[in-house]
């Protein structure tokens, strides 16, 4: 689990290109879970027969954790991304992934999904990072009370595999959205820059584990 500082990398044309994150989680030194965060994006397109061939049961007791949780597969819905932190890639049973970010899970969330409040929830991601999206091109958003604004980062498969960037167009009609919330979609005419707060990224997940990123103000 190496947390590696480099140089910062710019990456661009990551609209809709697919990716997996394998978290391995454990206990907190404050005593809520934690994962740590791998991502396959930059190393592979998180090919289907090794994606679904990995086993969290396996993968637990090879790394020593008590649980890892298969995050995907995932599609950027941002268009350029600089990371200023990131690990060296590690193999996952013949997959390579890199540590990108430790994910703090609140304690009302059961990353098992047995028990349920898990969506539109408030969690707290450690990374440095600034997203991009880029003029033109549409923006997908949960506005929460307060007039908080999430930007849809990644759609996910995890739930619904026919989910596609032309399907986020009516996404909304499909979201129970919590009281207050809405969804909105709109087309800026200049890039939108959603960037990290001193290492730190609020995240929500609607219940088909789109993930979208809070907007600073």
């Amino acid at each position: 689990m190496s947390h590696t500082t480099k140089a910062s990398r710019h990456v661009s044309g990551m609209r809709n290109a697919r990716y997996g994150e394998i978290l391995l989680i454990s206990p907190g030194e404050d005593g809520h879970l934690k994962a740590a965060v791998y991502n396959t994006f930059g190393l592979n397109d998180c090919p289907p027969e090794q994606w679904n061939a990995l086993d969290p049961r396996a993968l637990a007791e090879q790394f020593q954790v008590p649980m890892v949780f298969l995050n995907g597969p995932r599609f950027w819905t941002i268009d350029e991304v600089t990371t200023f932190q990131w690990g060296d890639p590690t193999m996952f049973d013949g997959l390579e992934a890199r540590w990108v970010a430790e994910l703090r899970i609140p304690p009302e969330i059961d990353p098992t999904g047995a028990t349920a409040k898990k969506f539109y929830v408030d969690s707290t991601v450690k990374r440095d990072t600034e997203y991009v999206l880029s003029s033109g091109k549409p923006v997908h958003e949960l506005i929460a009370p307060g007039d908080r604004t999430y930007v849809l980062q990644a759609y996910s498969h995890t739930v619904d595999d026919s989910q596609t960037m032309d399907t986020l167009a009516t996404l909304g009609r499909r979201l129970r959205l919590p009281q207050g919330w809405r969804y909105r979609v709109h087309t800026p005419e200049n890039d939108l820059l959603v960037r990290t707060v001193a290492g730190d990224a609020h995240v929500v997940q609607d219940e088909l584990e789109n993930t979208y990123m809070l907007l600073a103000h």
